[in-house]
């Protein structure tokens, strides 16, 4: 089976890679784009939720999310 990548793109949304299912609160399965790779909004504007539709871009969007580094042994 192959991998699935969540990427947290820069002032964007999660861009989601590898082979997954959606599904929303009540088990009902989303009809996903042609392709391994998804775009998820994080802004919360997009019309077309819960996929990405590039409204961050005109809502400025910007939350700088970064993981933190590794804790020091």
């Amino acid at each position: 089976m192959s991998d699935v990548n969540i990427t947290v793109r820069p002032n964007g949304p999660y861009r989601v890679q590898g082979p997954i299912k959606l599904v929303d609160a009540e088990g009902n399965e989303f009809e996903l784009p042609a392709g391994e790779t998804i775009a998820l909004c994080r802004c919360g504007h997009s019309e077309k939720k819960p996929f990405c539709d590039s409204s961050h871009k005109a809502a400025g969007f910007n939350p700088e999310t970064r993981a933190r580094p590794p804790a020091a042994p």
